[in-house]
């Protein structure tokens, strides 16, 4: 079985802070992780006018909808420290990129970048980032199949993620028989999994059914205050996943006919007649 890739998707779970990001990325890599990921955006560009001047509760205090947006946004001077960080550490940094100078932006940082569900219907954005990168990833949340078959044709990615994107998930709206149908549609691409829901046991499920991808949201402490803290994963339950994954992996074997292996042959030897 093909090795899952693991992403930790910080996201903006860090509030702005370097030092949360950097306890973030740390305990992505104690769980064994193979990506952070962190979300790119102009929030000028990003955030709808109508939205802009709408006032906010924060931990900082009441603000613009748009100060609040500029305040927990990464820039070069934090990038510059976060990847300086992570320079001798064996894990790779990249970001969803929402905007054109977002993509221009994190291009002097990494040759990997995701367009999450909201943005797959920008096709403009799409086929910027393709231009800009080695390994473009998509997610198909919110979206009908007409839509992701035109992202799909305008920007070729490599990686197809099946999500849903209420935050959280409801189970039984998670419909984990389209990771099917997407292997059967898109036989040339790696599909992935991109999960929103409590607990783990449908992300596992995932990686049995073939996804060679898997994103799920970290954070530090779910009761933290932001948007998707509380669909997040804590670091101790980061480590359980990345672990079931890799056990996934081993128990799968290689198919075909039935084999009598080694540890059971003794069994065989003492019990078989």
């Amino acid at each position: 079985m093909q090795k899952t890739k693991i992403i930790a998707e910080i996201g903006i779970n860090h509030n702005g802070d370097v030092d949360k990001a950097k306890r973030l990325i740390d305990a992505s890599l104690i769980a064994g992780c193979d990506y952070a990921k962190f979300q790119k955006r102009t929030p000028d560009i990003c955030v709808p006018e109508h939205q802009k001047d709408k006032m906010r509760d924060t931990p900082w205090g009441e603000m613009r909808y748009i100060d609040y947006k500029k305040r927990i946004e990464f820039e070069k001077e934090q990038y510059d420290e976060l990847y300086e960080y992570v320079k001798d550490k064996p894990i790779e940094l990249f970001s969803s990129v929402w905007d054109k100078p977002s993509v221009d932006f994190m291009k002097e940082y990494t040759n990997a970048m995701k367009i999450g569900s909201a943005l797959i219907t920008d096709l403009d954005l799409c086929r910027h980032a393709r231009a800009n990168c080695d390994l473009l990833i998509i997610s198909t949340g919110m979206s009908t199949e007409e839509e992701i078959d035109a992202c799909i044709e305008a920007c070729n990615p490599d990686v197809i993620m099946h999500t849903n994107s209420t935050y959280p998930s409801p189970v039984e709206e998670l419909n984990l028989n389209y990771i099917n149908w997407l292997q059967e549609k898109w036989a040339d691409k790696e599909i992935g999994y991109s999960g929103h829901e409590y607990g783990l046991v449908t992300t596992f499920a995932s990686v049995a059914m073939g996804c060679t991808w898997v994103e799920r949201h970290i954070t530090l402490d779910r009761t933290m205050w932001g948007s998707d803290q509380m669909a997040s994963v804590e670091p101790q339950g980061f480590m359980k996943l990345v672990k079931g994954i890799r056990d996934i992996e081993k128990a799968m074997g290689s198919g075909g006919p039935r084999v009598c292996l080694g540890r059971e042959q003794s069994k065989r030897n003492s019990l078989r007649k």
